[in-house]
């Protein structure tokens, strides 16, 4: 059995905690998991990610139609649903939570897609499939937990086949982001360092991917924090019914605001990153 790195050993403790399950679970509907785009303030917070899984789809167009995806970092599958439903893609969804996984496969029976969408308990440093496997590799939000994105993109690299495409989303720093100003984030995150968008061009172009495009949607950082702030404040003691821990709010509240600051201060970045394996 392979055994996890420090950091996705946290991340895996964290998403499994029943405090974090009924958070996301209830404020997201227990489908998506993931920076949305917003087209006001006000939109909610489960319209915005599912219009961030439909504009990452149409980024790809046919490519995907009956493709073959590995979703890695998947949380409750709910783009890997999206992909088969829309597209007939055949989607791998691997994710560390067990928790996240149990509720994902009981979605993929009742919607009548488990034989398109297969959910597999495992990490994106180690993942469990042979080379040039995959038509596409996807993954939102999620390579930002590991303590070794290099490795991760050279996974990405092995089990893609030539000509296949990456596309993704993750919290980055800025490029021109100042030393030590992102401490409260990354405490937040339990983690030393964030990519950056230079960091993966770098990084993916020395594995042989060309960059087809990068989509900056960075406004949308602050937006998606503090709209989740505002929705957890909002909504407060109905979370505490969910058996949510009052340590655990404060504590979010606190981590959504350092996010929200440093979006504001121009530190973060994010979008969609699409590239493509020679």
């Amino acid at each position: 059995m392979t055994q996890y790195s420090e950091a996705v050993q946290t991340a895996q403790a964290y998403y499994n905690s029943d405090d974090a399950e009924n958070f996301y679970s209830r404020l997201w509907g227990g489908e998506d998991i993931h920076i949305g785009l917003y087209q006001s303030d006000e939109e909610p917070v489960v319209d915005a990610s599912h219009r961030t899984v439909a504009r990452m789809c149409d980024k790809l167009g046919d490519k995907l139609k009956g493709a073959k995806v590995l979703d890695i970092g998947g949380g409750y599958g709910g783009s890997a649903r999206y992909m088969a439903e829309h597209y007939g893609a055949e989607v791998v969804s691997l994710n560390l939570s067990e928790v996240q996984n149990e509720r994902g496969r009981k979605q993929n029976v009742e919607r009548g897609l488990d034989k398109l969408v297969t959910i597999v308990d495992g990490d994106f440093e180690n993942v469990p499939y042979e080379n040039d496997t995959f038509d596409i590799v996807w993954s939102q939000d999620a390579m930002l937990h590991s303590g070794n994105r290099t490795r991760v993109l050279e996974e990405v690299a092995r089990v893609l086949k030539p000509g296949g495409s990456f596309i993704f989303t993750d919290p980055m720093q800025s490029d021109d982001c100042p030393d030590g100003v992102l401490g409260p984030v990354l405490d937040r995150i339990q983690l030393e360092t964030m990519g950056s968008p230079g960091f993966y061009r770098r990084e993916l172009e020395r594995l042989g991917f060309t960059l087809r495009q990068f989509e900056d949607h960075t406004e949308q950082v602050p937006r998606h924090y503090g709209g989740i702030r505002e929705t957890l404040e909002a909504r407060e003691d109905d979370l505490r019914d969910s058996a949510i821990s009052n340590d655990y709010i404060a504590n979010m509240k606190k981590g959504l605001q350092h996010w929200v600051d440093a979006g504001k201060a121009g530190h973060l970045a994010w979008g969609i990153m699409i590239f493509d394996k020679q």
